[in-house]
């Protein structure tokens, strides 16, 4: 007797082959979801934005200061503490309570992503606090030891700031990695190429919006070297054919990572043919690579809810 899911030939037919039951669907038990949904909410993806965005603006302003564009480094200073300080509340919102960022601290664990970008991000928020206070105290319009030692601390706060940035842009990327989502963990070969990418080309359109296109050639190159990475890692992810990999093409989340490729593919073309000679295009410019930033982040959580939501990806068929 034969099993009911095998395929039996019919004579009538010379070799056709006719299947018995029809294709299984995967399903769980009584319609419960296999995996909880994350417990994040959206505003641990505008958080992921923020902190990349904080950490190229460092980033560019060390090298803003290396080459004395004082308007470029003074931009990229302070809105990388005003980016950071504005992911933080987004991350102590959804975290519910402002003491549980303090908890995590207590201890140091190098095989968790949390802990580990948890004491990265301590050392980073104070070296990038150090550095921003330089631009709002300096040394020669007021007086007092605290305001000479700012001055002297900035451009080596600034420094560790950008040398910590690298970590600050990708810890995220490893950290949603490193779960059970089917969609974020099937794509943890290009989220840190994506994640560290996208943040550059937010940081370079920042640099394109707080400076002069005479000062800020250095923004529009790594907004565009950013959007380069960040667009073909993306297509990369999205040209995979696994099935765990289905929600970033489809739904809400592919909608939203379509219309960040579009921004960040304006943004970019703007700043090559007239983010160098006009102020107005520049803004412009900057504006839809840091939209585009964000929509990036948005559409890359909803994918990670989405495939927790139907069993086909937790069960793999």
């Amino acid at each position: 007797m034969s099993r009911t899911n095998e395929r039996q030939r019919v004579p009538e037919d010379g070799s056709r082959e006719v299947t018995m039951v029809p294709r299984a669907r995967p399903a769980s038990y009584y319609g419960r979801a296999v995996l909880k949904p994350p417990v994040w909410q959206e505003d641990i993806a505008y958080y992921f934005f923020l902190g990349g965005l904080s950490a190229g603006a460092s980033l560019l302003a060390a090298g803003a200061d290396q080459s004395g564009r004082t308007a470029l480094r003074r931009g990229g200073r302070l809105g990388a503490l005003g980016s950071l300080g504005l992911g933080t509340f987004f991350l102590v919102k959804d975290l519910g309570r402002p003491e549980r960022f303090h908890h995590m601290l207590r201890v140091a664990k190098l095989t968790s992503p949390m802990s580990v970008g948890t004491w990265i991000l301590s050392a980073y928020g104070a070296a990038c606090a150090t550095a921003a206070a330089a631009e709002v105290w300096p040394a020669p319009r007021t007086r007092g030891r605290p305001a000479r030692v700012l001055a002297v601390a900035g451009r080596p706060a600034g420094l560790v700031a950008a040398l910590l940035a690298p970590a600050v842009a990708a810890y995220t990327a490893v950290l949603i990695a490193d779960t059970a989502v089917p969609a974020w963990n099937a794509a943890r070969r290009e989220l840190p190429f994506v994640f560290t990418a996208s943040a550059a080309a937010s940081a370079g359109g920042l640099g394109m919006i707080v400076a002069p296109p005479d000062e800020a050639a250095p923004a529009r190159r790594l907004a565009q070297y950013g959007a380069i990475v960040e667009l073909a890692a993306s297509r990369r992810l999205e040209a995979r054919r696994e099935l765990a990999l289905e929600p970033y093409r489809s739904g809400e989340a592919g909608r939203l990572l379509n219309r960040a490729s579009a921004l960040t593919a304006a943004g970019v073309l703007g700043s090559m043919l007239a983010g160098r000679r006009s102020r107005l295009a520049a803004v412009c410019s900057g504006a839809a690579l840091l939209a585009g930033g964000v929509y990036e982040r948005l559409g890359i959580f909803r994918a990670g809810v989405a495939s927790t939501t139907d069993p086909r990806y937790v069960n793999g068929g």
